[in-house]
């Protein structure tokens, strides 16, 4: 059985542990990281002790998407990861984009998540939250072109963002219309293994 290893108030393990569930991969969840710390069997497992991890048979992965990546080419199937070279790579762009839309949401997050009001950086706050805003008009572009950054389903290639999206529409900070992402978010809120492992609460 998948083991993932990490605590589910992570970005990085709600992509995994959504995705599992998403194609209904049995897995076992153990929490590392944070609160929870990481031990020496886990360092041995992951030496840049970061989350998540996974163990699959004798296979040992870190790095999210590259997670996402074997997860959706071992067990998933051609309609959530195109075969064809060029559809698979025009939907996996977006999954190597979202690190940089993670680096501009960042500081907001931090500063309305995890710091007190008298600890925030307000010039800090309402720049992250322009960039992220900026990024979100460039996805917003894409998906007025076509209804998930898959394509023309659901895929893995949605996963990542997906996660990213529920960041973005929670923090209490300003927002750029941004109708196309929107639609895309709330069509992601019906899915039950999205609402249950990515829109719980922020901490």
């Amino acid at each position: 059985m998948l083991t993932i290893w990490g605590r589910l108030n992570s970005h990085n393990v709600k992509k995994v542990v959504w995705f599992a569930d998403e194609i209904a991969l049995p897995y076992v969840r153990h929490d590392v990281g944070g609160r929870f710390g990481m031990d020496d069997a886990y360092v041995a497992k992951n030496p840049n002790r970061l989350i998540p991890t996974i163990e699959d048979g004798d296979l040992v992965l870190w790095e999210s998407n590259a997670i996402l990546r074997y997860l959706a080419s071992r067990y998933g199937s051609a309609d959530l990861w195109p075969t064809d070279p060029a559809a698979r790579a025009l939907a996996d762009r977006w999954m190597d984009w979202q690190f940089a839309f993670a680096d501009a949401q960042r500081d907001a997050f931090l500063a309305l998540v995890r710091r007190s009001p008298e600890e925030r950086d307000a010039d800090a706050l309402a720049r992250s939250a322009r960039q992220a805003g900026a990024a979100m008009q460039i996805l917003d572009r894409a998906l007025a072109e076509q209804p998930w950054l898959s394509g023309k389903g659901f895929g893995v290639a949605d996963v990542p963002m997906g996660v990213y999206a529920h960041t973005f529409f929670t923090l209490d900070m300003e927002r750029p219309d941004v109708p196309h992402v929107r639609d895309w978010y709330d069509r992601l809120r019906e899915r039950p293994a999205y609402a249950q492992s990515v829109m719980i609460p922020l901490t």
